[in-house]
This record gives C-alpha cells, structure tokens and sequence, in this order.
C-alpha cells in the first residue's frame, strides 16, 4: 500500500483543473469561481491532502524551516529545569505559525555539536542568555546574517531580546526578607562565568553572566554586604551543596538565605533540615522562578514567579516577524513576588 503524500498536482488531476489553479485555491492569492473552488476542496479531502507542504514554501524561499535555538550548557542538564522546559514550549508555540523546526545546538567552545552553529541550516537562530560564551556564538551568527533573538541578554544595538525584571523581582524579595526582621543574610546565585565555578564570591569578584548579575544587583540594593555563595548550575543538588556550605560553621549560620532559583532553594532547605534546622522557623529561604519542585513539600516557597512561557513566546515571535520581514520587538515581562510559608521572622535566640 502507498504511503506517498498526495500533491498538489494529485488534486488538480482528480478536480480536473490545471496545477496552477488548484495551487491557487489553497494560496487565496487569486480569487476563483466557487465552482472550482468548491471542485478543488473536495478533490482535497478525497486525497486526504491538507495544504502545501512547509517544507517546499522554505526551500521555495531559500530557507531550511528551522530555527536554531542555542544553549552554552549540557542540553540534557538545559531541560532539567523546569523553566528551560516551559520556555520551549512558549518557543515553539511562538514560531508555529512559521511551520518551522527547532533545532537545538550547543556551542560552548569546548564541545562543538553536530551540526554546529557555524553549519547548522537555520533560517534564525534564539540565545538563550548572553555570556561571554553565547556572545561568541553571536558573532557566527551575525557573522553568516542570521536574524537572532537574545533572551535574557544583552547583545548590543540592534539585537531583539525579551527580557525578565530580574533585579527588581529579586529586590522585592529581597526587602520581604529585609522586612520581616532579618540582617545576617547569605546570597546563593546562579553560576557567575563560563567556568561555572562554585564557591563564595569576593566582593568585587566580576560576575560576567546577565541574569546572574542582576540579580545579584537586585538583592544587593537592600543587603549590600551580604555574603555571596555561586553554584555551579541550577539544581537541588547544587542548592544541597551550597546549603551544607553555608550551615557547616553553627556559629555563623544566618538566619535568610536568598537563592536565585526555586531548585537552589530547594536544595539550601534540604541542607538545613540535615543540619536540624527548621524552616522558617531557624532560618528562611526564597527562590526564584515559581516552578513546581518535587519534594519540596509541605514547604509552599516563597519566590518570585516568571512568566518562562510567556518568554519563549516572545522570543518565537520576535523570530517569526524578522521572518516575515515584519519589524521584531522586545518585550519586557515581569515577576510576580509569592509569599510561601519559608519566611518568617528571624529567631528572637
């Protein structure tokens, strides 16, 4: 039994009208008699065809159909986060009206993925972030005159980019936890460099990652000389590490950890209830993002909220209209502060 897609010429055959015609009765470019229309439509279902084929409008036009989406991590550790999931799913609802691929590729200057970004047949391509890794990987694709879209980054004049309130959402937290009573305060953030290093941050140690830094900024405005602990990653076991860190000394335990992602919150809360430590009754903790994490539980977080899906779609559209030949914009989405049941007042002793 045949498996062959019907074509065009199928259909313009079986409603008996030329190839051109039935083409444009499905471009609507054209207006047609409602007879042949009417012909050409049934000739269609019969032949269960259901419209041109993506594929050969993008060949037709020059393009592959594909959109390459860029990270400068390990794509299997990318998608343990619940964020990189929902901003894919925003992404590829953001492109769909395209009928275009995702492609995902990893450029990290270490490990070149096959294909890689400078071969890779992609009509356009999304940064997830902009280090000074991802910036590299910028210049490829300006390089080869790819439209690109940064999300969450900076990557110069020009450059469309969706961007999150990252250090104002991490303020507000900030001053909740300034609110409620507490001083002696530790930061836990996302990795500060490409060498995705752990361990504390001297003062004035640079911090060459966008979201890491303005959210380090965003906090700093309300605890200025707050210890900073750097992860490696964005995960409960990073966030365990760090937490065992800063409660191993009882002496100098705070009685706030603020963590730059609801895993590293997680994390620092499963640490403090192995050193005995009650949350929020020894000592608080809040996140980032508003995900739901497994084994959190009965603890309800106290976080910020982004819009992750909202993200990916803009970043898709913004695609879609550079496409299009359509004048792209940035979209600037904002979190929403939830208070959990992880804070509460320091302890009186």
């Amino acid at each position: 039994m045949s498996t062959r897609r019907a074509t065009i010429s199928d259909v313009a055959r079986e409603a008996g009208v030329s190839a051109s015609t039935a083409s444009v009765v499905f471009s609507g470019k054209t207006p047609t008699s409602e007879a042949t229309r009417a012909r050409v439509l049934a000739a269609a279902e019969a032949l269960g065809y259901t419209g041109p084929d993506p594929r050969a409008a993008s060949l037709r036009r020059g393009r592959s159909g594909i959109v390459g989406v860029v990270f400068d991590t390990h794509l299997g550790t990318a998608f343990l986060d619940p964020v990189t999931t929902h901003m894919m799913d925003g992404l590829a609802d953001g492109v769909s009206r395209l009928g275009a691929a995702l492609l995902l590729l990893r450029d990290d200057g270490e490990t070149v993925s096959e294909p890689s970004l400078h071969t890779a047949p992609i009509d356009a391509a999304v940064l997830i972030g902009c280090s000074p890794r991802m910036r590299d990987s910028l210049e490829i694709v300006r390089g080869r005159g790819i439209p690109v879209v940064v999300v969450e980054g900076d990557a110069g004049e020009g450059v469309p980019r969706v961007l999150l309130d990252n250090a104002e959402a991490q303020r507000a937290a900030a001053q909740h936890v300034a609110d409620l009573g507490h001083h002696d305060v530790v930061l836990v953030t996302l990795p500060i460099d490409t060498s995705r290093r752990r361990g504390w941050v001297a003062a004035d140690e640079p911090v060459r990652v966008d979201v890491t830094a303005d959210r380090l900024a965003g906090a700093r405005e309300v605890f200025p000389h707050a210890p900073v602990l750097a992860a490696a990653t964005s995960s409960i076991d990073e966030g365990t590490i760090a937490g065992r860190t800063i409660f191993a000394d009882p002496s100098r335990r705070p009685t706030a950890v603020i963590a730059q992602s609801d895993l590293l919150a997680a994390g620092v809360i499963r640490a403090a209830e192995e050193t005995g430590l009650r949350v929020p009754h020894d000592v608080s903790v809040t996140g980032f993002d508003g995900v739901v994490v497994d084994g959190l539980a009965p603890h309800v977080l106290t976080t910020l909220v982004q819009p992750a899906t909202a993200k990916g779609r803009a970043a898709g559209e913004a695609v879609a209209a550079m496409l299009e030949d359509a004048e792209p914009s940035g979209l600037d989405l904002k979190c929403t502060f939830r208070a959990g049941t992880t804070t509460a007042p320091p302890p009186t002793t």
